[in-house]
């Protein structure tokens, strides 16, 4: 089974609840009810308070749900230390940790240092970062890449439809030189965007309120596997 892709899953995509938009009070029974309703993978937002204005999860959080499912957990850092803070959300038991290509440090150091504690790295780029050389001589260093939609450190934002050139880009550099290198995309996914989102050649969909904001989460699922799958809104 591919870390993104849980066992026996017939698309060539997955779907990733984000807890952004879970009910902390009950986060272990959310996790478990996305689990149940067919999620591939748990997204997490973390957030420090200064890369972003908000503050959200620590790694004392994602030790705590480890126990409680078994789907990969995908932890995506909006942080300014995300050297310190990717390490120990690795310790924590995260399968997986991205982070900005807009903080100052040595990316690619910071990628074998977590791929050497054992957790997937990836490298996100918000909305207004191109897709250019020095993004290209990246992506050897790293297992997958995260495009946000939206603007970091916010959640219920509206999707926006220009980042999906940046998608397609990369599809074409992964081809071009050989990678093995899944493409996620993370804000404002729902049954009316995932289908551009997965036509533009997205792998893995983050979506929050759209399945943590529906009474049925397995019918939110269902209908995002629709949309995904057919290109059109479900």
């Amino acid at each position: 089974m591919s870390w993104w892709r849980r066992a026996g899953g017939a698309e060539p995509f997955s779907v990733a609840p984000s807890v952004l938009s879970a009910d902390a009070a009950r986060l272990a029974e959310e996790v478990a009810e996305v689990e149940a309703a067919g999620a591939d993978l748990v997204h997490f937002d973390v957030m420090d308070g200064h890369f972003v204005p908000n503050l959200t999860f620590g790694p004392h959080v994602v030790a705590a749900l480890r126990p409680h499912t078994h789907l990969s957990l995908d932890c995506h850092l909006m942080v300014t230390d995300p050297r310190t803070y990717g390490l120990r959300f690795a310790r924590a038991g995260a399968d997986a940790v991205s982070f900005h290509v807009e903080v100052d440090l040595d990316h690619a150091a910071l990628a074998a240092e977590l791929r050497e504690a054992g957790v997937r790295a990836g490298l996100v780029l918000n909305p207004p970062t191109p897709v250019d050389a020095r993004i290209r001589g990246l992506l050897p260093h790293f297992d997958y890449v995260l495009i946000m939609s939206v603007h970091p450190g916010f959640g219920g934002q509206s999707f926006m439809p220009e980042v999906l050139s940046k998608l397609r880009e990369l599809v074409r550099i992964r081809t071009e030189d050989g990678l093995d290198l899944p493409l996620e995309i993370d804000g404002g996914i729902a049954p009316t965007t995932a289908g551009a989102a997965r036509a533009a050649g997205a792998d893995i969909l983050v979506a929050g309120s759209a399945v943590f904001g529906a009474e049925d989460r397995g019918a939110a699922i269902a209908a995002l596997r629709r949309a995904a799958a057919t290109g059109l809104p479900a």
